[in-house]
């Protein structure tokens, strides 16, 4: 996870054209980014499909970028955001004919198949999860897979703000110093 203003950097450089910088940004952020566009469309093809649209609005408009106005992920969350509500608002309903994907049911497992070819690295990672207490690991699942913000979180959990925060925080120190970071 990086620190704001590691991001503020990077969305410099990515100003300035810097590839690497962009794909360092893109790793950090996609996560969230993708949550939230989820969370909006509940339709993993077009989240896909609005998260490329806007990584390239970001490209190309990180130089607008204003470090005093907004933190560089709530920037790129906006982005991200009202993409995927023009996109709401532009598409017509669609017929279960039309969208055969819709009448799939999702397993609550992945098939065998997707376990295999989930990386050592996410693993490791849903196993530091996995040794948080349960709710933090709900928290945190909200917070970074689903991409809700700290005052729904304090509402879901009946607790301030900042103790969200804090719990946050915490929860990702004891992921960190797992994965040995």
């Amino acid at each position: 996870m990086l620190t704001p203003a590691e991001l503020v950097w990077l969305v410099a450089a990515v100003a300035k054209g810097d590839e690497a910088a962009f794909e360092r940004l893109y790793a950090a952020t996609r996560a969230k980014l993708f949550g939230v566009v989820l969370r909006i469309l509940r339709r993993q093809d077009l989240a896909e499909e609005v998260i490329q649209d806007t990584y390239v609005k970001i490209w190309n408009s990180a130089g607008q970028f204003n470090p005093a106005l907004a933190s560089p992920i709530t920037w790129m969350t906006s982005i991200a955001r009202n993409r995927a509500i023009d996109l709401v608002r532009k598409k017509s309903e669609i017929s279960l004919e039309e969208e055969p994907a819709a009448m799939e049911v999702a397993a609550e497992t992945p098939d065998p198949l997707a376990r295999r070819e989930m990386t050592e690295e996410l693993r490791r990672l849903l196993e530091c999860v996995g040794r948080l207490e349960p709710d933090r690991q709900k928290l945190v699942l909200l917070a970074y897979y689903n991409g809700w913000s700290r005052e729904q979180l304090a509402a879901k959990f009946e607790t301030p703000v900042n103790t969200v925060k804090t719990w946050l925080r915490r929860s990702l120190l004891e992921i960190r110093e797992c994965l040995g970071f």
